[in-house]
C-alpha cells in the first residue's frame, strides 16, 4: 500500500467539481462507470438541461463519452440520449462519439476526465447522486478525486476490461446477461 493525494468530497460539491468543474470541460475523453443511469439534469448556461445534451455537445467538441452502467436507463434519460442519434451514429468532431454498454454486474462508481484526473465514490449518474438537484434532495455520498496516475491506470484497466468484454468470458451470468458484451 502506498499513499496518495486525494480530496474528499460530498454534497454540493461532488456537482460542482465533477460534472460543471471537470466533466463539462472535458477536452479529450470522458470515462463513465455506473450502476444507475438516470435522466440527470446539469445547470448548461443559465438552463436546466439532460446530462445527454452535455454528452452530445462533448463529442460534438471532439470529446469521446463512454458510459458503462448496470441497469437499463431510464426511459426519459434514452429518450434525451437517443435525440442525438447522428452524433451516437456518426461522431462528432474527430469522429468522436457517446456511447452505452450495459453490464448488470457493474457498480463501481468512476468518472475520468481527459485520462488524468479522477472521481471515485458512491454516487451513481442520477439528479440525487451526481446532479443539480437541491441539497435536500440529494443523496449523501461521498468520493475522492485525484490525479495519480497509478490509481487512475488501474481504474481505467478495469473499465476496459468490462467495456471490451474480456470479464464476459469468465463471467458466471454470461448466459443470463440481457446484453453480454463479449
Amino acid at each position: 500500500m502506498r499513499p496518495i493525494e486525494a480530496e474528499l468530497l460530498a454534497k454540493d460539491d461532488l456537482y460542482q467539481r465533477v460534472v460543471v468543474d471537470r466533466l463539462m470541460a472535458a477536452r479529450e475523453s470522458v470515462v463513465i462507470a455506473t450502476a444507475n443511469v438516470k435522466a440527470m439534469m446539469v445547470e448548461v448556461d443559465g438552463d436546466f438541461r439532460p446530462i445527454a445534451d452535455v454528452f452530445a455537445k462533448l463529442a460534438r467538441r471532439g470529446v469521446s463519452v463512454r458510459v458503462l452502467h448496470a441497469e437499463l436507463p431510464s426511459r426519459p434519460f434514452r429518450a434525451a440520449f437517443d435525440k442525438h442519434e447522428k452524433v451516437i451514429r456518426d461522431g462528432g468532431a474527430g469522429g468522436a462519439r457517446m456511447e452505452l454498454k450495459l453490464c448488470p454486474r457493474v457498480h463501481f462508481k468512476a468518472v475520468l476526465v481527459d485520462g488524468a484526473w479522477l472521481y471515485l465514490g458512491s454516487a451513481n449518474l442520477t439528479g440525487a447522486g451526481l446532479g443539480a438537484k437541491h441539497g435536500d434532495a440529494r443523496n449523501f455520498e461521498l468520493g475522492l478525486v485525484t490525479e495519480d496516475f497509478d490509481t487512475i491506470d488501474r481504474v481505467t484497466a478495469l473499465f476496459e476490461s468490462v467495456w471490451g468484454g474480456a470479464e464476459c468470458k469468465t463471467c458466471r451470468y454470461f448466459d443470463e446477461c440481457p446484453d453480454p458484451i463479449g
